[in-house]
């Protein structure tokens, strides 16, 4: 398969200027604000977002170190595979993230609920849709005994350069 280049339409503007102390996911970083900053040639495709209350933003892990394809995830002591995991370090380091949208000002948009770091490239926008987004009966493997450990815990730096 060929190479793949994306370009950034954006950059992500957060309080977070190293990855250590983060929130490791959005829902832990509830009101905690910060800007995408949308590129001017790319402001017209972000007609009619206001209209949605949380966005799911595409970026790059831009200070994540080289993965491997077994770490230790934040919340747990084991070894899990990197595709069971959500950390940083990954193959290609693209992270996901749903927001809470505030509002919008030309090519700016204002956000809350921030688990990113400073100046990481934003790749796509997407607006979240609960029917399309939300799943029922739903399994979290190994996390169904540690997620109740969320908002204790931080990013301590493992994953970045």
């Amino acid at each position: 398969m060929n190479e793949i280049i994306l370009k950034p339409i954006g950059i992500i503007h957060t309080p977070f200027k190293e990855p250590g102390g983060i929130p490791i996911q959005p829902d832990a970083g509830q009101g905690i604000r910060g800007v995408v900053e949308v590129f001017n040639e790319f402001e017209a495709g972000l007609k009619d977002i206001e209209g949605f209350s949380h966005i799911i933003l595409i970026y790059y892990f831009h200070l994540s170190k080289k993965f491997k394809l077994l770490s230790k995830p934040y919340m747990d002591d084991t070894e899990r595979g990197v595709f069971a995991i959500r950390g940083p370090s990954r193959p290609n380091c693209i992270g996901i993230s749903t927001v809470k949208l505030i509002k919008r000002e030309n090519n700016v948009l204002f956000i809350e609920d921030l688990d990113i770091v400073d100046d990481s490239p934003l790749l796509d926008i997407k607006p979240y849709v609960p029917q399309f987004d939300v799943r029922e009966n739903v399994k979290i493997g190994w996390l169904e005994k540690k997620v109740h450990k969320l908002h204790e815990t931080r990013d301590d730096g493992r994953f970045a350069k």
